[in-house]
């Protein structure tokens, strides 16, 4: 209760195969979790809501729809936080939270740094080996960073974004 948050996958071709696996299983897993002030956003050149802030929709079917991604096509990074932020503002929670599935190297669109100030608290889980891109945006934004080696370090990795 309180926390609002919001799961940003990176979907663009530079996060295919892989990497997009294990943000799929990390934000289902955060979406199997989490209570229902909860929203997932998609997002390469444009942007898809997967599940709505205020939207009633099973996990299963959550799941269902991430698995089912397909990496391709540019990063627009600041679309995708700027998708997050207003399904973040349809919350009435006192901490909303967007959590950045990515390698965070935007190649189309607006400047990213600016989006990410608007939030209110941001986090990013980058790809173990291509995490410079991310850990110069997380630092240039003061959003926390943790970097992911695959589907079986993503509970370490969730752990030590919210330590503090």
């Amino acid at each position: 209760p309180g926390v609002a948050l919001c799961l940003v996958v990176d979907r663009s071709g530079s996060m295919g195969g892989a990497r997009l696996a294990t943000a799929a299983v990390a934000s289902s897993a955060a979406a199997l979790r989490s209570g229902p002030d909860l929203s997932v956003v998609a997002f390469a050149e444009d942007a898809i809501v997967i599940k709505g802030q205020a939207a009633e929709l099973a996990p299963a079917v959550v799941v269902e729809r991430l698995l089912a991604l397909r990496g391709r096509g540019p990063t627009d990074l600041a679309l995708g936080l700027r998708a997050a932020r207003l399904q973040l503002d349809a919350s009435r929670a006192v901490r909303k939270i967007a959590i950045v599935l990515s390698d965070c190297r935007a190649t189309a669109g607006d400047d990213p740094l600016r989006e990410a100030r608007l939030l209110q608290e941001l986090a990013v889980l980058a790809p173990e080996n291509d995490e410079r891109d991310a850990r110069a945006f997380a630092g240039a934004v003061g959003a926390r960073l943790a970097v992911v080696r695959g589907p079986a370090s993503v509970p370490g990795a969730f752990a030590a974004l919210f330590e503090r």
